[in-house]
């Protein structure tokens, strides 16, 4: 055995968590980042590991979430290692055999992270039989910068041993030791009902000359939790929950001292070795704008002496000329434009030397040639909305179909140029092209570089109060009564358990009165919010310059579309350029309308020709007539509609800025309807507000309002406004 880890005498009683499970380990866990956070660093834990079974999931969210709380993270991931090859599809084993291993990896630095999400994305990709699979020869492969530990009670060491096959157990070991190296490989030590097997495993370091390690294979949180960890895999089997717990110990987070009490007398080293692993585990997932990974743009052969910033401007002037041909100078000649073409041409200079300083030629690419496939192929595209709109650069490339000068929008608050960060263009495509938009950009850049986005389903509090009831053997009818009573969303935002017994007497004198409703919310509360399913974004695509499984972990859906690991927010954390594709199925009634009126009226539509104030039009809002209509069809916006009767675009412009839960629980949207009236003064708060706030009647209502004031009143400039 190799003699025990040096360790200063402040740590000789320090423990760290190596094997642990978060709700990312998909209805196996009760563990949610937050509350585990908080938890390790009140045990005064100084690093923790995350290893959820088969993904990467909750990688970077607890990566930040740790640090937040000034503990050190730990990445991992617990692979099933497939007892043959992955590519095996058979359901037969061989006697004494499983059919996969549990095998704990460790991100020991940037290389073993680069190494893990290969690995987990080759599980996905190739491996996939009931279960993300790998196997030793990807191993054998792709192992660099990594540190495994044995793999627990599912681990192979242990099956073998507890199967009695000691010569297998030790040919495993030898092999896993030869792919990480003796220093790099562990055997795990957990606490047993077979307290035997400890030390078979023990004699097996020892013959080996391989080191120990304790864990606790962490499921849930506090001791108390193990019942609705039990519940949550009820829930995924679909079976009832039995009135006894497995008979296995605890899992959940131990003290440090708590697990010297376990393995001090006997297993010292076990103990100190999870504080060295720590020690060498130096990894800082790269995030931010050092982390950017851009695609390049497949510059047209014709222009190959280009570089992709002068194809870029080259590009934008060559669609500023077409504007200019065919809306700003019939617009000059019906006396129309507001503002001279030198406003215009002074704003792309300024746009286009700011996106080439900020490194965004090729985003701008990338955007413009889907978005012109899309229109010559005649899949309909929306005319833009969100920030991007206050793009000249973006108008010409007709990525959008707004023109930013004329309506006053501001390009720095769409890329701000004192504070780098990836812009941000939401596309919307009718729902019946939207797959075929995707196809010519996975054509493009390769389909090992194009993936769409994973999200996850959680166990909200309704959820949560039906499936644990379903599980407990409740009658649904019992179980819809409890679940009728809770308080349904606000504006977007569920109740939590606790809020709603605060909230619901009646629900509370159940709980008081009733063993099993008490029982029931005791479980709903202790799963509520963890993660429940994965589902594909309905927009976010991912574009890599390289394939995707050499930066970032994917995965297989169970339609067999690639998707990330990582939700939307992470990827964009990490560098990865996201785009929103999405479906809209207004676009698509709207084409099918037009094609309609052509076919049986000949009247063939020019939206600029349509009038933003018709009479008739505005009478349909002023009545909430709006069913159907996009961001207009809830029945709180067709009642502010008939207290407000808009008249023009700007007035139905107005009403959707401010129909927010800010706004509305702040009663700004009531001050507007009624100074929009005449019900109520207009006041400004100082004079030289009114420059900027006439048009709303005072009220704040557009994000660039604010800007221009910080820039008049407070001496700011557009770029500084945050």
């Amino acid at each position: 055995m190799p003699s025990k880890p040096t360790t200063q005498k402040n740590a000789e009683k320090d423990f760290v968590h190596l094997h642990l499970h978060t709700d990312y380990s998909l209805l196996r866990s009760t563990v949610q980042l937050r509350p585990l956070a908080n938890k390790v660093a009140e045990l005064g834990m100084s690093a923790c590991a995350i290893t959820d079974l088969g993904n990467m999931y909750g990688a970077v969210s607890f990566s930040n979430t740790m640090k937040s709380a000034g503990v050190k993270p730990i990445v991992g991931y617990e692979a099933f290692v497939a007892s043959g090859s992955r590519f095996d599809r058979t359901a037969t084993v061989a006697a004494g055999e499983r059919g996969f291993y549990d095998l704990v990896l460790l991100a020991a630095d940037l290389d073993g992270y680069r190494t893990l999400a290969y690995l987990s994305s080759m599980a996905f990709k190739e491996g996939l039989h009931h279960r993300p699979r790998i196997d030793l020869e990807l191993l054998s492969e792709r192992c660099k910068g990594l540190i495994a530990l044995s793999g627990g009670d599912n681990g192979a060491v242990a099956h073998y041993l507890r199967s009695g096959d000691v010569q297998k157990a030790a040919d495993y070991a030898r092999k896993l030791a030869s792919i990480f190296g003796k220093e790099h490989f562990y055997l795990e030590m957990i606490e047993r009902a077979d307290r035997e097997l400890n030390g078979q495993i023990a004699r097996l370091g020892k013959e080996l000359d391989l080191q120990l390690v304790a864990t606790n294979s962490v499921f849930y949180l506090e001791r108390e939790d193990a019942r609705a960890r039990e519940a949550l895999i009820a829930i995924d089997e679909g079976r009832m929950l039995s009135n006894n717990l497995a008979d296995e110990p605890n899992r959940y987070l131990r003290s440090k001292e708590e697990m010297w009490e376990l393995f001090g007398e006997d297993y010292p080293e076990a103990l100190e070795n999870t504080v060295k692993i720590a020690e060498m585990c130096t990894l800082v997932i790269p995030q931010g704008d050092d982390a950017r990974q851009l695609p390049s743009f497949p510059i047209p052969p014709e222009f190959a002496s280009l570089d992709e910033y002068a194809y870029f401007e080259k590009v934008a002037r060559d669609g500023f000329e077409d504007r200019k041909a065919t809306d700003w100078l019939p617009l000059i000649e019906a006396g129309a434009l507001r503002h001279g073409l030198d406003v215009y041409e002074a704003r792309l200079v300024r746009e286009i030397e700011t996106i080439k300083r900020m490194g965004f030629p090729g985003y701008f690419l990338i955007v413009w040639d889907f978005i012109r496939y899309a229109r010559e192929q005649n899949i309909p595209v929306g005319p833009g909305r969100g920030s991007a709109a206050g793009s000249l650069v973006a108008y010409c490339l007709r990525i959008t179909d707004v023109d930013p000068i004329e309506h006053d929008l501001l390009f720095e608050r769409f890329l701000n140029p004192e504070r780098i960060s990836m812009p941000d263009i939401d596309i919307d495509f009718c729902i019946r092209g939207r797959g075929e938009v995707i196809d010519h950009v996975t054509r493009l850049y390769g389909r090992d570089s194009v993936c769409q986005i994973v999200t996850f389903g959680t166990m909200a509090s309704r959820a949560a109060v039906k499936d644990v009831g379903r599980v407990l053997g409740m009658s649904v009818g019992e179980v819809e009564r409890i679940a009728k009573l809770l308080p349904p969303p606000r504006r977007g935002r569920n109740i939590s358990l606790a809020q709603a017994i605060k909230e619901v007497p009646e629900l509370k004198q159940m709980i008081e009165a009733d063993a099993r409703v008490r029982g029931l919310f005791d479980l709903a509360q202790r799963v509520e919010g963890c993660s429940r399913h994965t589902s594909v974004h309905a927009a976010g695509v991912v574009i890599s310059p390289k394939p995707l499984h050499e930066l970032v972990p994917v995965a297989v859906s169970p339609k067999d579309e690639l998707t990330s690991q990582y939700p939307m927010g992470d990827l964009e954390k990490v560098g990865m350029l996201k785009m929103d594709f999405l479906g809209l199925t207004t676009l698509t009634i709207i084409e099918d309308c037009l094609k309609s009126l052509q076919e049986r009226t000949g009247t063939t539509i020019d939206w600029k020709k349509v009038p933003t104030n018709d009479p008739e039009t505005m009478r349909l809002f002023a009545e909430g007539r709006t069913d159907a209509v996009f961001q207009f069809e809830s029945s709180g916006m067709q009642e502010i509609c008939r207290r407000m009767r808009p008249e023009d675009l700007e007035d139905l412009s107005a009403l959707n800025a401010l129909y927010r839960p800010g706004p509305l629980d702040g009663g700004m949207i009531d001050d507007f309807v009624d100074r929009r009236r005449g019900l109520k003064e207009v006041e400004y708060m100082v004079p030289e507000m009114e420059e900027f706030l006439k048009a709303t009647f005072g009220v704040f209502v557009y994000q660039e309002q604010i800007m221009q004031i910080a820039q008049k009143l407070g001496g700011y400039s557009l770029a500084m406004r945050t």
